[in-house]
């Protein structure tokens, strides 16, 4: 996929990973992904970025555990063109703020909220900063999709808080996805998780990213301290693979 200036409003632009280990996520994004960090930014809480070949890849903040229900994860942010706009119709539609609509510098305005259904999703209003310029390639962001426990209610807010134009593209009872945007120009997915996600577990966010061979990925990932959680499987989409970083925190790898 050709390099974009800007993301497409309502798709996801940007992701960041919330660590409890910035040291050995360093080393382990750079040793998968051949990733680069960034000095860390006091004015922004000692947020840095990742880059790919020189380009913001990814954004990396401590997680400093002042919050005792915080955990390290991943979070995908979609494009807006008026973060309080989105707040606003976010709360209109059920969702909870969790990090209100703040200018970051010149950079751009962010937003966090859970949706309706659970899961925590960002906004970002680009200003200077336009999020990831690449994707669908190896070692940068392939796809984003909600894993949701509510799927008609996650169905409504994304597509009436951030415009998305809804395809179904299964809808089974094993099996109900829809995608914003339709074939090979989806950007993104929605599937019906309900039946599976183990009881504790809420709604979230997963991202993949693109590798060239994915069993070669996963044994990497193990040999700098991670795990496999779901080894390697073909589908239709590529050969897939969960694994997690040293924190733990979970990420999907798909051969491109």
């Amino acid at each position: 996929m050709p390099t974009r200036e800007s993301a497409p409003l309502g798709a996801p632009c940007w992701v960041d990973v919330f660590t409890s280990d910035v040291a050995g996520a360093k080393e382990f994004y750079g040793g998968l992904f051949g990733w680069t960090a960034m000095d860390a930014d006091p004015r922004f809480g000692g947020y840095f970025n990742f880059l790919k070949d020189g380009e913001p890849v990814a954004g990396c903040m401590v997680n400093g555990g002042t919050d005792p229900n915080a955990v390290d994860m991943w979070s995908v942010y979609l494009a807006v063109a008026d973060a309080e706009a989105t707040q606003a119709s976010a709360v209109e539609h059920g969702a909870q703020v969790y990090v209100p609509a703040m200018a970051v510098d010149t950079l751009g305005t962010m937003l966090l909220v859970g949706d309706p259904t659970g899961a925590a999703i960002g906004a970002w209003q680009p200003g200077e900063h336009p999020g990831f310029v690449e994707l669908g390639e190896p070692d940068v962001p392939c796809w984003f999709e909600i894993l949701t426990r509510d799927y008609q209610a996650a169905l409504g807010f994304y597509r009436d808080v951030f415009g998305w134009d809804i395809h179904p593209m299964a809808d089974t009872p094993e099996f109900r996805y829809s995608t914003f945007g339709e074939g090979t120009g989806a950007l993104a997915g929605i599937m019906d998780a309900a039946g599976f996600l183990p009881e504790g577990v809420p709604s979230y966010w997963s991202i993949y990213f693109g590798t060239a061979d994915t069993d070669s990925s996963c044994a990497k990932a193990v040999d700098l301290g991670g795990t496999v959680v779901e080894p390697p499987q073909d589908s239709p989409h590529g050969r897939l693979a969960t694994v997690a970083d040293r924190t733990g925190t979970r990420f999907k790898l798909v051969s491109t």
